[in-house]
């Protein structure tokens, strides 16, 4: 286990109604709310009645950006920076999944910054604060309700970045599994498949002595793999749903980060998947994660037999562990088929005459590699997308 400084300030706000607290808690901070969001669905739902009705009653005004699309956009980032600093905004409630929620975090970094907020996601500037961002979640997905990081995409080159720091983890974040009831079956599905890679990405580790966050890694999996499923089967079932709600939060919160080094390759390598053909986050990872761990599975076959076996119930292969850790790939294939989701690019009409550009454009043109378990250059990136074909 490797030296770690944990913090995680997000106030985690759970349960039925709890959405009624956004003017209660959102007063602590000022008076201007800008209100962020996607599109109508909060308006269908009636959350976006609740919600304005209890920032009103606190008292606050309240300011309005809509239109965060999945994979938000740089360009509403930019409108939402205008909008803080001239309304002189106290905090930004991002009502919505990951993407609005992403979408905030930039825009609160971006706000009290004189540059360019795309500086953040290339690396020429780092931000050194934040407006408050606050969240209410209704998509368990993207674990950015406490997470410290924001992915956006630039529409110049279809660029999907993204950029990390303290200042943007949430001060509070309301989490009422019902908000999740009426989520579409292909939103489950592709939330679900998101939480389980952020899993994934940890545990596949070159640290060694890890085992509690193994096992507690080994813990949240199971529960997507079981309940995933059954909120499908009901989407009312508000026991299922809050034990996917909170999986998700605690998947990328980086509890689960503490004394390892996770990998990572193949959210990068998704990020160039999403980029250039905007499928939903979730779809991209189902089809890359399986592929990547066909390709890095030999680095160390014992911790894929491990996952196979108490992720997965394999029996252990003593004489062959080899085939245990492909049976382990195998069953992650088939739990994605049974979301509904595609394992394979040909799938989805994504084809191989592709793969270079994204291959070129996730290496840099081969001067960065992507990857902590395994190191993966641009040569290693093509094979990835050949495998996932």
């Amino acid at each position: 286990m490797i030296n770690f400084d944990f913090r995680n300030p997000t106030q985690i706000v759970f349960g039925k109604d709890t959405e009624m607290r956004a003017g209660e808690l959102a007063s602590e901070y000022g008076k201007n709310v800008l209100l962020h969001y996607g599109g109508g669905s909060i308006k269908r739902t009636g959350l976006y009645d609740k919600v304005t009705s209890s920032l009103k009653a606190a008292g606050l005004t309240i300011f309005e950006l809509s239109g965060v699309k999945p994979n938000p956009r740089v360009s509403l980032v930019r409108e939402g920076i205008r909008i803080c600093k001239e309304e002189k905004i106290d905090l930004i409630l991002a009502v919505g999944g990951g993407s609005v929620i992403d979408s905030a975090k930039a825009i609160g970094a971006g706000a009290v910054y004189d540059g360019d907020v795309w500086d953040f996601f290339t690396g020429a500037a780092t931000p050194e604060g934040a407006v408050p961002i606050a969240t209410i979640l209704t998509i368990p997905a993207a674990g950015s309700e406490s997470s410290d990081g924001s992915v956006v995409t630039n529409e110049e080159g279809w660029l999907k970045r993204a950029f990390g720091t303290p200042y943007v983890y949430p001060v509070f974040s309301i989490l009422n599994p019902e908000l999740a009831f009426t989520l579409p079956t292909y939103q489950v599905a592709c939330g679900t498949a998101d939480i389980l890679a952020h899993m994934i990405e940890r545990y596949f580790t070159n640290v060694t002595n890890v085992e509690l966050t193994d096992r507690l890694l080994e813990a949240g999996m199971q529960n997507i793999i079981i309940h995933g499923p059954r909120v499908l089967e009901d989407p009312q079932d508000y026991d299922a749903w809050a034990e996917v709600m909170w999986t998700g939060t605690i998947a990328h919160n980086n509890l689960l980060n503490t004394g390892r080094i996770g990998d990572w390759g193949s959210h990068d390598i998704e990020h160039e998947l999403s980029g250039k053909f905007d499928i939903a986050h979730g779809a991209g990872l189902a089809i890359i994660i399986p592929a990547w761990m066909k390709f890095v599975y030999s680095h160390d076959v014992q911790r894929f037999a491990q996952f196979a076996v108490r992720v997965f119930g394999v029996p252990m292969n003593f004489k062959d562990p080899e085939q245990t850790a492909l049976e382990g790939i195998y069953r992650l294939e088939e739990h994605f088929k049974r979301m509904g989701l595609a394992i394979r690019l040909s799938e989805v009409e994504i084809t191989e005459d592709s793969f270079e550009e994204m291959a070129e454009k996730g290496s840099a043109h081969d001067t960065r590699t992507m990857g902590n378990f395994v190191t993966l250059d641009k040569k290693a990136i093509l094979a990835i997308f050949k495998l996932a074909e």
